[in-house]
This record gives structure tokens, sequence and C-alpha cells, in this order.
């Protein structure tokens, strides 16, 4: 677990590079891009679930933060703000796709690990794993038909472990709403549940 003193040097890191690369500094924003590479195209391969995409996604997120450094006022940290860039070019990305009916699929193999709120723990017997395999497709698909801003709010808090503070900075919003949209999207999860 990294500790708050580690957090703030790396944060103060962070600031110093993004202050050199804004003055011109190509080296400073290299360092950046290397820091936060494997991040950068993990949480685009999230969202766009092929990674010859996410790589792509990647390098275009990263063209976007270098073009609109000069926007970034350090209100957040570098990282929060690069994220919230990650999540609009992998949405675009996922618009402009032609088949829309695979958005935003979550990796729902690896959900058992991640969805504490549902419990769901893989049993020894053929039946428990069926019944198993019909709760990921639900949440899933529930996922998936929910709106933008409930979506990414889950799959950032369930899957990526961000904090409402982090996913307010992410997504723009106060983390009253965060919390609301994620109540909302759990709330929409568990129905479908309880139907199926």
């Amino acid at each position: 677990m990294i500790s708050t003193v580690d957090y703030n040097k790396k944060q103060q890191l962070d600031s110093v590079l993004v202050s050199q690369a804004q003055l011109g500094d190509k080296l400073a924003f290299d360092h950046l891009m290397q820091k936060y590479q494997n991040r950068v195209v993990q949480l685009a391969n999230r969202f766009v679930k092929d990674s010859a995409e996410a790589e792509d996604v990647a390098q275009e997120a990263f063209l976007r933060a270098y073009h609109g450094l000069s926007k970034f006022k350090g209100n957040s940290a570098f990282y929060s703000w690069l994220h919230r860039i990650v999540i609009n070019v992998s949405m675009n990305h996922l618009t402009s796709r032609a088949h829309r009916n695979s958005l935003n699929q979550v990796d729902f193999e690896t959900a058992e690990h991640t969805l504490n709120a549902w419990q769901l723990q893989a049993s020894a017997g053929p039946e428990e794993l069926l019944i198993n395999d019909e709760i990921i497709n639900t949440i899933q698909n529930t996922i998936e038909q929910l709106p933008e801003s409930m979506r990414v709010g889950i799959i950032l808090y369930e899957f990526d472990g961000k904090s409402y503070e982090e996913i307010s900075q992410i997504m723009n919003c106060p983390s009253g709403t965060v919390r609301s949209r994620l109540f909302r999207a759990r709330e929409a999860i568990d129905v479908q549940l309880q139907r199926g």
C-alpha cells in the first residue's frame, strides 16, 4: 500500500514534469508517458476490449494530453486529468466503431474477484458454476445498458478500484453525484439479478 508521503512525492514529481512540459520540454512529457503508459493502455482496454485498439486509444489520449497540456491548471492530479482524457477518447472510439452492441463489455471473467458487492465466488459444482455464469452475464448485460455516466462510474469504482473522490475528478462532477450514480447502477443490477 502506498503511503501518503510516497503519494505526495509522486504528485510533486508529476507537477514538476508537467510544468517543464508546459514550457516546451518534450523529454519531461516523455517521462510522464512512460510513467503512465501501462495504466493508460489497461484503462483503454477495459473499454475497447481489444489490445491493439487500446494501444491506439492510448496514443490518441497522450496526443490530446500533450496538445491540451496548456489547459491543465493543476487543480487535480495529472493522472486524474489524463484518466478523463483516456475515458473520453475510449468512448469516442467506441462510438465510431461499427458494431455498437459490443460497447463497454467489461472483463467479467475477473469480476468474481473484483465485484465485492455481489460476492461472486466460483463453486466446485457444475450447477453452481452455471448459476455464476448466468449472474455474470446478467451483470454484464445490465452494465452495458446503463447510461454512460453510470456505466463509466461503476467500471471505475468496481474494476479500477477508484475512490469516489478520484471518480469525481475524472468525471468532473461532485462526489455526491458519483455516489448517486453508483447507487443507481447497483440498484439496476440488483433488480436484474432478482428477476433472474
